[in-house]
């Protein structure tokens, strides 16, 4: 069973975020109280991914699998082909281990693969026909950022797609701070989160998690070659992106 998030309970200084053995045992809590609607992205980006893959020899990538909650809606869904496989890359250990005990079972299926990897150094990925980056690349350094989406445009077939969730800002400075301050409401009424506790995440994110603006986002994905591009879900400052491979 999943532990509720207190890590930013304790007092003193705010280190930087990490994700450690710590956050990893409570991440599913972290993650489903902090990202609005988490639950339904998941949903509906599983609907969508189920839409790209062929009868047979589809593959998904998730960069940035975290403890492969992503990657057991689609091995679950209803729609999903027999033949379809999954590899879920991320950087942390302590990450994949709680995704490995998640997807034992379709790990000893041989449906799901788990690499250990950073996404500012992939190893090859396989040729695929979906990629998820789900509010992965907004802790990837800004000068790396668009080599990822490059990398993951090379291993696209055509036809082929990349679903980019990210935490974003918006162009006017007046409605950016409307929609951190609603962001802010979700967590303390929605998810329990107390003022302290945001602040000190907050302050344990700054020049971690570094969100661009939606157009920046669409910005990358067309220099990293993307022609096709619309948002299918966003939340005031969270948004997520579908690019096609043309």
């Amino acid at each position: 069973m999943t532990e509720r998030d207190s890590v930013f309970q304790q007092t003193g200084r705010a280190e930087d975020f990490v994700f450690d053995e710590r956050v990893a045992n409570v991440f599913d809590d972290m993650v489903s109280r902090s990202v609005p609607f988490y639950n339904e992205v998941q949903r509906i980006q599983s609907d969508l991914i189920m839409d790209f893959l062929p009868d047979e020899g589809g593959v998904v990538c998730d960069l940035g699998c975290s403890t492969g909650t992503t990657l057991e809606y689609l091995t679950k869904h209803q729609k999903c082909p027999e033949s379809a496989r999954f590899v879920g890359y991320d950087n942390a250990e302590p990450m994949l281990d709680k995704a490995r005990d998640k997807l034992s079972g379709p790990i000893a299926d041989g449906k799901v693969t788990l690499i250990a990897a950073d996404l500012s150094h992939l190893p090859q990925l396989p040729d695929c026909n979906v990629i998820i980056l789900n509010w992965t690349l907004q802790f990837v350094r800004p000068i790396g950022r668009e080599q990822v989406l490059k990398t993951v445009y090379e291993a696209l077939k055509p036809g082929g797609i990349v679903l980019l969730s990210e935490k974003v800002l918006v162009n006017d400075p007046v409605l950016n701070r409307l929609y951190i301050d609603h962001y802010l409401q979700f967590k303390i009424s929605q998810s329990g989160y107390t003022d302290i506790e945001n602040q000190r995440k907050r302050e344990a994110l700054e020049n971690i998690l570094i969100p661009y603006r939606l157009d920046e986002n669409y910005a990358l994905l067309e220099r990293a070659g993307f022609a096709r591009i619309g948002t299918y879900f966003q939340w005031f400052n969270f948004a997520c992106l579908i690019a096609v491979k043309i």
